[in-house]
């Protein structure tokens, strides 16, 4: 018999990494409700159709497509089983895929919900997402992603009020020495119009934004790879440059020189500008933003500003993302919807915690107390059980021991899972009604009847 396992890209989670999960959706979540989000479910599946096409080139190729039910291959395409075509087979025998992020999925919902939603509309949306990417630190096939989206404005101030739900959900989380890197869409389309390249503006967004992982060179490669000329590849390399300056502002006049009169790009650079300056108004430490020049995000749906967040020193890449989309809807039949939106990757904002053992301690804590079993008898019984229905009724997380086993074994399982309470009775407390109350941290014990146990434990609490 083989040894159980698990798919490449996924993971188990046992009880003290759940706890400590748990404690940062809790804190998005709260995040989230006081800057007006409201929550939303959207199926782990979706249509194929409704995913493909929103990705890019190489996003589409990572969707994890489902089998047809039943005889799959019933109403497969003849031929391209016959010739081995994978990608011409798919469509024949897949008409399902789960979902690759939160924002198509939102969109789709959008406008199937649109008479039941008031506009602009602010939803959050946190649940796993499936990518067929290669696994590696920091890089899942199975992770869960936080959503943030505000649709039906053009207004620049949800793109600051986004920025600074970045700034509170991440402050929150503990997490250190973040950076919030700012560019815009229109700000690269109007770079590639004065290279030369509007034509192949896909082509160079997909390269650019290899940037931090293959550094210049890789991307000049693969520039060459795409078919871009001599100008593009000039001009990305001065990019390069102009991210060595310190300033951001200096950095946006720096580009503003490459822009020419392309208005579109200016309107871009204007907007960062003015959301620069009004992060920084804000409270946001000026250290924790950047105008990255060189951003493109590889998502085909971005059309105005975009964001990612990353963290010094840390052992994966980006941990946040986002943008503007001017016309998401569109693709299901609605036109004309704008929306913003930023994701918060859970995974590698646990991986980074968790390199810079950056989470609050007692998360593992499970139960408030735990009641000992000393005796099998009824009445025994129903003493110990009495007090565990009156704690949980008082709101603490208590749980009884189901056997009468050794003490020692009691005790030390109670320690095992950093219960701070224990309670425990012999007949001579029984007797009075009362338990023996054990704070597991200094060793000190007292007698007390239920009611006593319960303020005890509350005021330490």
């Amino acid at each position: 018999m083989s040894k159980p396992s698990i798919p490449k890209g996924t993971r188990d989670f046992g009880p003290q990494v759940m706890a400590r999960r748990n404690w940062m959706f809790d804190a998005m979540r709260g995040a989230f409700e006081r800057f007006g989000f409201q929550p939303i479910e959207t199926p782990a599946m979706e249509n194929l159709s409704t995913l493909t096409g929103k990705y890019g080139e190489e996003g589409d190729q990572l969707i994890f497509r489902i089998l047809n039910n039943g005889d799959y291959l019933a109403k497969a395409d003849a031929s391209a089983l016959a010739a081995h075509d994978a990608k011409a087979l798919t469509p024949s025998i897949s008409k399902k895929a789960l979902r690759y992020d939160l924002t198509v999925p939102f969109a789709r919902f959008v406008v199937m919900s649109r008479n039941d939603l008031h506009f602009p509309f602010r939803r959050y949306a946190m649940a796993n997402v499936w990518r067929g990417d290669r696994p590696g630190k920091g890089r899942y096939q199975e992770f869960t992603q936080c959503d943030a989206d505000i649709i039906g404005t053009d207004s620049l101030l949800c793109e600051l009020e986004l920025v600074e739900l970045f700034h509170a959900v991440l402050s929150a989380l503990n997490v250190p020495n973040y950076r919030i890197m700012m560019n815009d869409r229109r700000v690269l389309s109007g770079l590639a119009k004065a290279w030369g390249a509007e034509e192949q503006v896909g082509e160079l967004l997909v390269a650019l934004d290899k940037l931090d992982k293959i550094g210049p060179a890789g991307v000049d490669a693969e520039l060459v790879q795409r078919g871009l000329g001599d100008q593009a590849r000039n001009g990305v390399k001065s990019l390069v440059e102009v991210t060595q300056i310190a300033d951001p502002f200096e950095q946006l006049h720096a580009v503003g020189e490459m822009l020419a009169a392309d208005e579109t790009a200016l309107a871009g650079l204007h907007d960062l500008k003015w959301l620069l300056g009004q992060v920084r108004a804000a409270g946001v430490p000026q250290e924790a933003l950047c105008f990255d020049v060189t951003l493109a995000r590889g998502l085909d749906y971005y059309t105005g500003g975009i964001f990612e967040v990353r963290v010094v020193d840390s052992p994966v890449g980006s941990i946040c993302g986002g943008g503007r989309y001017a016309d998401l809807t569109g693709i299901f039949g609605w036109p004309g919807m704008s929306g913003v939106g930023i994701s918060f990757g859970a995974d590698r904002i646990y991986d980074v915690l968790s390199h810079f053992d950056a989470f609050p301690e007692g998360l593992e804590v499970s139960i408030d107390v735990m009641i000992c079993r000393l005796d099998e008898d009824d009445a025994a019984v129903a003493h110990d059980l009495g007090a565990l229905r009156l704690l949980r009724a008082a709101g603490l997380k208590a749980e009884m021991y189901p056997d009468a086993a050794k003490l020692k074994k009691q005790m030390k399982f109670a320690a095992d899972r950093n219960v701070p309470w224990v309670m425990l009775s012999g007949t001579a407390e029984r007797e009075q009604g009362k338990f023996t109350l054990k704070n597991m941290a200094s060793g000190e014990q007292v007698v007390v009847d239920a009611a006593g146990a319960i303020d005890a434990i509350r005021s330490a609490i």
